[in-house]
């Protein structure tokens, strides 16, 4: 982890987690919840401990948005809960209107800055070691996520052509879960480690 760290210190925004290659694949199983044990993590302090000591998080957004009061805070609140494990990674777990979406970090932030009752968006980071796990990365979100394939598969190109350079990119979202999944991604060819950030967001209301 501490080459990770060196990575990360050096990226934009002072993005700090870490994934395991190929973060998006299935968790490793758990054992089920006793009956009538609460499913979903809650993210007051209590909550957070219990998501680091199980390293497990899951959040519940089948109703295609995350309230506040749905994971223990108070309606409305202006708070923007993280979750850090420094020791270990913590596997998330996104219930959304279709599907499920997961990845293995050690970091995962919400942004809950606002007076609204639910969350803005949810972040976490995804990483790979050379430019054929990241290729694999972002061809996984096209295949689970609904990325559109035209704008990964041109920056795929595009990058294969100088894996040697630099790209701040962020794909069009896929929105094949009923939630808006956008990989913002961060190559960099002089680094061994490459980072993508995955922001997790309700679908854009629509008005007639």
């Amino acid at each position: 982890m501490k080459r990770f760290a060196a990575l990360l210190l050096a990226v934009p925004l002072l993005l700090t987690g870490c994934v395991v290659p190929l973060g998006g694949a299935t968790p490793t199983e758990t054992a089920a919840p006793p009956a009538g044990a609460k499913i979903f993590s809650n993210l007051d302090a209590p909550g957070i401990e219990q998501i680091k000591a199980s390293k497990i998080a899951r959040l519940d957004m089948r109703a295609g948005r995350l309230t506040k009061g749905g994971v223990g805070l108070e309606d409305g609140i202006s708070q923007a809960p993280e979750v850090h494990i420094p020791d270990g990674l913590m596997d998330v777990l996104i219930e959304s209107p279709h599907g499920v979406l997961t990845a293995r970090t050690d970091r995962l932030r919400l942004n809950g800055m606002n007076n609204r009752s639910d969350f803005s968006e949810v972040t976490y980071f995804l990483t790979a070691d050379s430019l054929d796990e990241y290729v694999a990365l972002i061809r996984d979100a096209v295949e689970r996520y609904g990325v559109p394939a035209d704008s990964a598969e041109r920056w795929i190109e595009s990058t294969s052509r100088r894996p040697e350079e630099k790209s701040d990119f962020a794909l069009q979202p896929g929105t094949s879960t009923g939630l808006e999944v956008t990989y913002d991604l961060r190559y960099d060819g002089s680094q061994d480690v490459q980072v993508i950030i995955v922001h997790v967001r309700s679908l854009p209301r629509t008005t007639n």
